[in-house]
């Protein structure tokens, strides 16, 4: 598997990081002394403390202090100390303060846990290597550049994971196209590092399918992360026993190697988090997390088993009712129809997938003829019910990728993705016969309503277009419907 030059749409590659540059330079050419990376290394003084410190840490057990970036080539190898430095020198160049929005000291805090989880299993299982420390750091520096390149769609992700029961994956390909496996991947290829690093990265997320076998840096990369998301996300037995089911099933490993091999990620990873400038908080071993937990448990009577069910049952609550709120912030009141907001939102994000995919899409807006009169004569309880028959109508006509939404009053949209000439004006027209024979009776008597309707299309072929030129389209064609004589279905090309 190799990177490809696979278009990001409005996702800029970021340039390596000038030292970086230097560093991968060095090491392609066949010549390349310990000196020359020696040098580049202790230009920067920062820098070079902080590999001496991480070439002396818990991780290496080098027996004698390394006191010298000489030295520590010497012990640990030219791959080894190459991969360090550039682990320092990467997660330096893509940080930033951490905000209400992307806590970036909570990514680099996860990404190192990571990276320890991914050196000790590599170890456990046989398959160390000099690349899995990077390679493991590496792993989601997607999400990131993801960020940092379209903060506004990113946090659409992360507001989405909390209310859905989409991975991060999914949601990512949903909302960009794509996602931070494939650009991590492509950003790091681009930056010239080795196949050895950048090839799982863009597959880690998939048990390490695509790997090369049982013991894979990919298969390796993804037990890392549930590793590290026992110590940075919800601890839970549930989660703990999912890791040890998977090493058991991988490695045969029993449970007493892999309590050890967890707590060692903690206390590994708590001097190593420090090393970049990031202080590691209260993590402990999970273990005592685990101990702390039954003995409180004991003083409230209450087992660590009825604890769990308790707080699961809890989670699900409140995941329900933040499900519910992010509805209603997104959902129309009366007939529970997406609302304005939401619909410029999708319809933004729609025209951009069209453009990138050249997809057709099209759209529609109808307005209820002479609604005001419905409202003067027989008052607005009788003129609700009708705006509510109406979505209903068109709730039980589109297919389930078409999104409907209130545009305004007594305006209503629908975005059709895929959909073209034939389909749309088709759909139109059955939404429009249908409002016109639909019966609504009051004191005996029918309230008559009819609908106009604007439809506009693009396709592949066609200039590019915005948003604003799709509702400017659709606008026109709905004011030709009633101009006509209301009840009927105008075109109006972009």
């Amino acid at each position: 598997m190799t990177a490809v030059n696979k278009d990001f749409g409005n996702i800029k590659l970021p340039s390596p990081p000038a030292i970086a540059v230097r560093i991968i330079e060095a090491v392609k050419k066949e010549e390349t002394s310990f000196d020359e990376l020696s040098r580049i290394i202790m230009a920067d003084p920062a820098l070079t403390s902080k590999v001496l410190k991480a070439a002396n840490s818990p991780m290496y057990a080098i027996p004698s202090k390394i006191d010298t970036i000489q030295r520590a080539l010497t012990v640990l190898g030219f791959n080894a100390l190459k991969n360090i430095a550039l682990s320092f020198v990467i997660a330096n160049e893509l940080n930033a303060d951490s905000d209400d929005s992307f806590d970036f000291d909570f990514f680099w805090k996860r990404s190192v846990t990571a990276a320890v989880s991914a050196e000790l299993i590599a170890s456990l299982v046989g398959k160390k290597s000099d690349d899995i420390f990077v390679t493991g750091l590496l792993q989601d520096i997607g999400v990131v550049i993801m960020y940092l390149s379209s903060p506004k769609d990113y946090l659409i992700v992360l507001e989405e994971k909390k209310h859905s029961e989409l991975t991060a994956i999914e949601l990512e390909k949903k909302i960009f196209g794509f996602d931070h496996q494939e650009i991590g991947m492509e950003v790091l290829n681009h930056w010239g590092l080795p196949g050895s690093i950048y090839e799982p990265i863009g597959r880690h997320h998939l048990n390490g399918v695509g790997g090369n076998g049982k013991g894979s840096a990919a298969e390796i990369l993804n037990l890392s992360d549930k590793l590290s998301s026992l110590y940075h996300g919800d601890q839970s037995s549930k989660k703990l026993n999912q890791v040890k089911s998977a090493f058991r099933a991988l490695y045969g490993i029993e449970s007493a190697e892999i309590n050890d091999l967890v707590d060692q990620v903690a206390s590994h990873s708590i001097e190593i988090i420090s090393f970049f400038d990031i202080d590691p908080g209260d993590m402990q071993p999970l273990s005592e997390i685990l101990y702390e937990a039954k003995e409180e448990l004991g003083k409230v009577n209450l087992s660590y088993e009825q604890l769990v069910r308790e707080l699961e049952l809890a989670k699900s609550e409140l995941k329900k009712a933040n499900n519910q709120l992010s509805e209603m912030a997104f959902r129309d009141g009366l007939t529970a129809l997406y609302n304005h907001r939401y619909f410029q939102e999708q319809l933004e994000k729609e025209v951009n997938r069209a453009m990138r995919y050249q997809r057709a899409l099209s759209l529609i807006i109808f307005d209820l003829d002479h609604f005001k009169k419905i409202n003067d004569v027989h008052g607005h309880l009788v003129g609700d019910r009708v705006l509510k028959k109406v979505a209903e109508i068109a709730l039980l006509t589109v297919r389930e990728s078409d999104m409907v939404a209130r545009y305004g009053g007594e305006e209503f949209a629908i975005i059709l993705p895929e959909t073209e000439m034939k389909g749309v004006v088709t759909l139109a027209e059955r939404i429009r016969k249908q409002i016109a024979s639909m019966r609504m009776e009051l004191d005996g008597k029918n309230v008559d309503v009819t609908a106009s309707f604007g439809v506009t299309l693009w396709e592949k072929g066609m200039p590019h277009t915005n948003k604003e030129n799709m509702i400017s389209a659709a606008d026109n064609a709905l004011y030709q419907s009633k101009k006509k004589g209301r009840d009927k279905t105008s075109f109006k090309g972009l």
